[in-house]
């Protein structure tokens, strides 16, 4: 019994360490596997991800120098992020947008056609929407029309009413500052509507979709020379950011009475407010120079049209300013002349 005892206490050390040796073969053997089946990625696909990170780090750092105001230099960096990965959406993307802030109209839409192809599902209203904007660099408004209402009608359908309601205004804006003012009307209207449809809908989204609607109203009744009209709406747009209820959208009531008295030929009245507006933005800079220029300032002019080339910005308000801008500094000061300050 006791030599039993101690046999087999004798055998109990060499037992664990089998035990433990199987325990710890059992528990590593997998791993080799499981590292083999986190790089079972095949080289290429490896590589391929490699090269869109790459490229997408070269159209970020194009982006910021596109902020900085130094146009060129983002361009280059957007061919080079195209050159590594031609299959990255944002490559080819950012080369159309680059390509059309330097008035390379033709060729910019070469690469917004081929990023409206690489355009994930989520990604392709927004692709449509440059597109657009790129037309209404040169006012061609059917051909602007024509990808605003695709995206607008793919957004519809997925039920997203606020981007929809907001793709339906940048058709209208579209429309308006190209002089049609019927289809802007028109457009407008449909935007308010189809934010309007959104049943969680509240009360202060309510108060932005009729500031939006009464802003444009008046800037359609100004164009038409109808300033009573284009005051009352005013009047009423007011009214609403009177409410409280969107202050962010207190910062647009400046540029809304300087657009209606510089089409009331108010100029004064129009700078004062134009000087007013806190925020960068092209438009409400060509507003001011066309302020200046209908005064007689070509000084103050030109400095206002120079500014609006330094924001390289894509979006309705570049498109119709940095085009007028670029010809009326080639009208009132030709290369090399800078007019006297005052």
């Amino acid at each position: 019994m006791c030599n039993n005892g101690r046999a087999m206490s004798s055998l109990i050390p060499s037992v664990r360490l089998a035990l433990l040796t199987a325990m710890l073969l059992c528990s590593t053997s997998w791993l080799p596997a499981q590292s083999q089946a986190q790089s079972s990625q095949p080289p290429a696909a490896q590589a391929a991800k490699s090269k869109a990170d790459e490229a997408l780090e070269l159209v970020k750092q194009g982006q910021k120098l596109s902020a900085d105001g130094k146009l060129d230099e983002a361009v280059a960096l957007y061919q080079q992020a195209l050159d590594t990965d031609p299959n990255l959406y944002e490559s080819q993307l950012y080369v159309g947008v680059g390509l059309d802030l330097q008035g390379k109209y033709e060729e910019a839409r070469q690469h917004l056609a081929k990023a409206i192809e690489l355009a994930s599902e989520q990604q392709t209203s927004q692709a449509l929407r440059v597109m657009a904007v790129s037309y209404a660099f040169q006012h061609n408004t059917a051909k602007a029309a024509e990808y605003e209402r695709r995206a607008f009608d793919l957004q519809a359908t997925w039920k997203n009413y606020a981007d929809a309601a907001n793709t339906a205004d940048e058709l209208a804006r579209i429309y308006l500052e190209s002089g049609d003012l019927a289809n802007a009307y028109q457009w407008y209207q449909t935007g308010h509507a189809t934010a309007l449809k959104n049943p969680q809908i509240t009360p202060a989204e309510k108060d932005l979709w009729d500031f939006r609607w009464e802003a444009a109203q008046a800037r359609i009744a100004a164009q038409r020379g109808q300033f009573d009209q284009a005051r009352q709406h005013l009047a009423a747009a007011k009214a609403i950011l009177d409410k409280n209820a969107n202050p962010d959208q207190l910062r647009f009531y400046p540029y809304l009475a300087g657009y209606v008295a510089l089409y009331a030929g108010d100029y004064k009245t129009a700078i004062s407010n134009l000087q007013n507006v806190p925020f960068a933005d092209p438009f409400t800079y060509s507003l001011l120079a066309a302020a200046y220029e209908k005064s007689g300032d070509k000084a103050k002019a030109v400095e206002y049209y120079q500014k609006v080339l330094t924001l390289n910005m894509h979006n309705p308000s570049a498109a119709f300013s940095r085009p007028v801008a670029k010809e009326k500094l080639a009208q009132l000061a030709p290369a090399g002349t800078t007019p006297p300050a005052k």
